[in-house]
């Protein structure tokens, strides 16, 4: 019996695929002139969720560890940033540099428990991270203020002497700026021989063990530099809602984000953020008309696309696309 053959990439995103990068950026730039505020903040949030994908990716595509535990160092970010704002540091790149160190320091003291397991017990373990840090957020009133959560409500200006982000305009292009940086240059280090030592190290451990390279220091780095792009997306989580709690590091963050990785593509990081706009997409406009179905919308959306494109949007393309 002939096997089904599952329909190609559509022909807009093989149009775009070997661009890449510059050309979904250039997408974007232009939109903040074109949508109203309502979906420019949608897509700033977009942009903040694709940047947490970007470190899942990261870590699931490139690294080969599956993750459910981005949200841990994402909220230990976004908590640093509003911590932050409460004590009149309103400078969005000193935030953003505070959480990306909070962040890559978060996971550097919690390598040892990832890096030296595989498949789905780093599954286990990192979502353990992720609802325990979670849950001592909720728990720590003092510094965090309990589940209430934390107000920050001071809008920050992007660099020292510039004016305050006032306006969903200027907060979408400041933060597509930052997500241009961050994405951009992982993407370049994904082309270097140390992208190339990384997958390598994922396809055949085995091997590279035996050549004597030191495959769990390859891993605790590419675990840090996750665990930087998740703080600073906590950071803009703060600039765009003025607001952190508890629930923002949830299972369900988690899961959403993981399933923008797999419609995307796991093995890329541009797939990540396109699935991250689909996904958000999904859940607040496409659910809109049914409220409370938002699950249901969202499972269907990945049936679809599993059966459609198994191997994600841009899931033929390797990580440094």
């Amino acid at each position: 019996m002939t096997a089904l053959k599952r329909p190609a990439l559509p022909a807009p995103l093989r149009r775009l695929a070997p661009l890449g990068f510059p050309a979904l950026i250039a997408v974007l730039l232009p939109l903040a002139w074109v949508l109203d505020d309502y979906a420019t903040k949608t897509l700033t949030r977009i942009l903040v969720i694709g940047l947490l994908a970007v470190s899942v990716a990261l870590l699931t595509g490139v690294a080969g560890l599956p993750t459910l535990g981005q949200t841990a160092p994402y909220l230990v970010g976004a908590y640093t940033a509003a911590t932050l704002v409460r004590h009149d540091v309103a400078i969005g790149v000193v935030q953003l540099l505070a959480a990306a160190a909070a962040g890559a320091l978060f996971a550097l003291v919690t390598a040892p428990l990832v890096v030296y397991a595989r498949g789905v017990v780093v599954l286990m373990i990192t979502l353990a991270l992720g609802e325990l840090t979670s849950t001592i957020a909720g728990r720590w009133k003092s510094v965090t203020n309990g589940t209430d959560g934390m107000l920050a409500f001071a809008s920050p200006a992007p660099l020292p002497g510039l004016v305050t982000l006032t306006t969903d305009r200027a907060t979408y292009l400041y933060v597509l700026t930052v997500v241009a940086v961050l994405v951009g240059a992982v993407l370049l280090v994904l082309r270097s021989p140390a992208g190339a030592m990384l997958r390598a190290a994922r396809d055949g451990e085995q091997r590279m063990r035996a050549s004597g390279h030191p495959v769990a220091g390859y891993l605790t780095v590419a675990y840090v530099v996750a665990g930087a792009l998740a703080g600073s997306a906590g950071a803009l989580l703060v600039t765009v809602e003025r607001y952190v709690s508890p629930g923002d590091g949830g299972f369900d963050v988690s899961a959403l984000v993981l399933l923008a990785v797999v419609i995307g593509g796991a093995t890329s990081l541009v797939g990540a953020l396109l699935g991250a706009g689909l996904v958000v997409a999904a859940r607040d406009w496409v659910s809109g008309p049914l409220p409370g179905h938002a699950p249901l919308v969202l499972g269907g959306l990945f049936i679809i696309c599993v059966y459609l494109l198994p191997r994600g949007l841009l899931g033929k393309r390797s990580a440094h696309d």
